[in-house]
């Protein structure tokens, strides 16, 4: 193909052959805008047909490419007709399985004509099977060559096929190649020559278009060193976008909060326990930050039940002696009246004004709440995404505190913070999560924050024994909960992951749950509680739970945060397997927070995925959040631990912060380093991977 000489890489993606409105429209929703960005619109894997496998060699789980003769064709009915046929090549034998298939389709895979294919290898009811292979038929005669480099495989877009994100590519890789010079090297000389790595042009060119000798299993592994320099720089510009987010919000004022000499003294008197070694730390670096001039940016963390709520009341006390306002942003409703609870309990003595502020509060309440925020008293509000509405005004806000950071996005916690601006002087933010992250996914996600943990429990904890049991066994369980609960008083959770009837999950649902707990326990309570109850229901039915009118409480995950019950030691979890690790662990721990020993059960549907297996197996071996953390990041990955929209972390083009993160401390140094010393690069390299409307940057 043949490309104008006078492109340069800025030019917008119109400029190349072929592409009309409606391609510019395919193209710009992934982020294609320029020549240049699909430069940088990588593979994320490639299909290798530059050999073909003979069939005796085939496993399970594997991408292959290979060629036989049609030994068999016929349709299978059943549950679901397919087309099957059956190919061999003397070293062995595998069907293609085809769901979706047409009468012509069907009449040309006829005996004894050769086929040649691609695609994944599973193991079917009989022998190793491909499910809707790519194929082509061939004449015995010909002489097909094999490819002589990789395929790659680019991330797309519905209507964008991959042959045409390969030729527009290829135009691309054409005008860099008369404009080589046009890409900057960003990278420091003494990276590139300490990790050994290609230039970036180089790099580019290598990656997109693998060359004849290239080590190929090295590229589909993703350790090449040019898929390396290219990772080396996007994490960097991630790194570099949140730290610089930080020294902007960091240059702005924040209101100087002096240490505490009455409200916080009085409040830790009043405590019936005395606080951990970790909390006091914790505490005391808080109350350090809030008395600077410069915003507080931390986030704590805290395994489930090591008392990272009174260290926010700390905070508080802090704020409101200071005649400043405070903010509490929670998830959910149940947690927001919780909160509520635990804070108006704790403040009514000291005489501190303390709100609830949720979307379903009457009109008129909220009308009282706002005025109260618009006059300049120090008060507490606590409440879900109703503190974003735009008739929330704040008049004097000191602090936000944001609980379960992971179910907001760095915009929602931006955006309070922007609400809360006054005079030019922004609040300070405290982020707490009961979710431990794992440690590569605090240093990207949450690298523009400082760090606290409180990694101590409380005294006299003891540790929840955890055990699994298959459903068959379901009758056992609930007999062995009906003996427990008769004759030792406790209390227990009996949690299920739907509300109402799903044939796709097959999963017990709460209500009809519910309903046959009934049945079968006649001497026992059994309530039920889930996210569609009216708000005065859910707070009805907790009310009788916590004051032991309910013995067991069927729900769903909304208990999954906030809900203290001191006296429940017993908790079921229907379909456990369905649950990633993380929120198995949340759930478990809204038990274990009385005196006596608690047991959770987990309920499986069999055969057991070996993922499934994994999961159930480190929630039985360990209590600790941080170790399950870690786990739960190896077994699913970033954006499934976090939830990559929810968290902020954008889209990687060729990281991968698993396979990655020993990368991490350096590329943290690096960006640190490049701040400091060329500060002009920095923004380069952020409009190179993210763009000039950066991800993360609205402030």
């Amino acid at each position: 193909m043949i490309i104008k000489k006078q492109l340069i890489l800025s030019d917008p993606i119109t400029s190349l052959n072929g592409i009309g409105p409606r391609s510019q429209e395919q193209l710009n929703n992934i982020g294609i805008n320029k020549i240049q960005d699909l430069l940088f619109h990588l593979p994320y894997r490639y299909i290798d047909r530059t050999r073909l496998i003979p069939l005796g060699e085939l496993k399970a789980g594997a991408d292959a490419y290979l060629q036989g003769e049609i030994e068999l064709t016929q349709v299978r009915y059943g549950r679901r007709r397919s087309l099957l046929c059956r190919i061999s090549d003397g070293t062995g034998a595998i069907i293609l399985r085809f769901f979706y298939f047409s009468k012509s389709q069907q009449n040309k895979l006829q005996r004894g004509q050769i086929l040649r294919c691609y695609g994944k290898v599973r193991k079917g009811s009989s022998s190793l099977e491909i499910v809707h292979p790519e194929y082509r038929l061939i004449q015995s005669n010909d002489d097909i060559e094999l490819e002589k480099k990789l395929t790659a495989v680019y991330p797309s877009t519905e209507g964008l096929q991959q042959p045409r994100i390969r030729k527009l590519i290829q135009q691309a890789l054409d005008v860099l190649k008369n404009h080589r010079k046009n890409i900057i090297e960003l990278l420091p000389d003494e990276v590139l020559l300490q990790e050994n790595l290609p230039t970036l042009t180089d790099a580019l060119e290598h990656v997109h278009c693998p060359s004849i000798t290239a080590d190929i299993k090295s590229l589909i592994r993703e350790i090449h060193p040019a898929q390396k320099r290219l990772i080396i720089e996007e994490l960097l510009a991630h790194q570099l976008s949140l730290l610089e987010l930080r020294n902007e919000i960091k240059k702005e004022k924040s209101p100087i909060i002096e240490i505490s000499k009455n409200l916080i003294p009085q409040f830790i008197e009043k405590l019936p326990f005395k606080l951990t070694n970790a909390q006091k730390k914790a505490s005391k670096t808080i109350a350090s930050d809030l008395n600077k001039s410069s915003a507080m940016l931390r986030l704590l963390q805290g395994d489930v039940g090591s008392g990272k709520t009174v260290i926010a009341a700390l905070a508080t006390l802090q704020t409101i002696e200071n005649n400043y306002q405070v903010a509490i942003m929670v998830p959910t409703e149940i947690l927001a009246e919780q909160h509520y609870k635990n804070f108006y309990a704790w403040f009514e003595k000291l005489n501190i004004d303390v709100v609830l502020l949720t979307g379903k509060l009457k009109k008129s309440l909220k009308e009282i709440i706002q005025e109260k925020l618009k006059n300049n008293n120090p008060i507490v509000v606590i409440g879900t995404h109703a503190l974003f509405q735009e008739s929330v005004i704040f008049s004097n806000l000191g602090l936000v505190i944001i609980d379960e950071q992971h179910r907001f996005g760095v915009h929602q916690r931006l955006a309070l913070i922007e609400k809360g601006q006054s005079f030019d002087v922004y609040p300070h933010q405290l982020i707490m999560t009961a979710t431990p992250i794992p440690r590569t996914l605090t240093m990207t996600a949450y690298a523009d924050l400082d760090h606290s943990i409180i990694d101590e429990l409380p005294p006299g904890r003891i540790p929840i024994n955890t055990t699994s049991h298959a459903n068959v066994k379901r009758n056992e369980i609930i007999e062995s909960i009906k003996k427990r609960i008769l004759d030792t008083k406790c209390q227990a959770y009996w949690v299920c992951t739907l509300v109402d009837e799903s044939e796709s999950l097959q999963c017990e649902t709460a209500i009809t749950t519910a309903e046959q707990l009934n049945k079968k326990l006649a001497k026992i309570n059994v309530g039920l509680i889930h996210g569609r109850m009216k708000p005065n229901e859910k707070e009805k039915i907790m009310r009788d739970f916590k004051t032991k009118k309910i013995d067991l409480l069927v729900a769903t995950t909304v208990i999954e945060v906030g809900v203290d019950v001191p006296n429940a030691s017993l908790m079921i979890i229907d379909n456990a397997e369905r649950l990633g690790l993380s929120q198995l662990h949340q759930l478990r721990g809204r038990i274990g927070r009385g005196n006596e020993k608690s047991h959770c059960m987990l309920i499986y549907q069999s055969p057991l995925s070996d993922l499934a297996k994994e999961r159930l197996e480190t929630m039985r071996t360990t209590n600790n959040g941080f170790l399950i953390a870690e786990k739960d990041l190896e077994l699913r990955g970033p954006g499934e631990v976090l939830g990559t929209r929810q968290a902020g972390i954008p889209d990687l083009r060729i990281a991968d912060l698993k396979r990655d993160a020993y990368l991490l401390t350096k590329i943290q140094k690096i960006a640190i380093k490049l701040i400091r010393t060329e500060p002009k690069k920095v923004e380069l390299i952020i409009n190179r991977w993210l763009g000039k409307k950066q991800e993360y940057s609205n402030v």
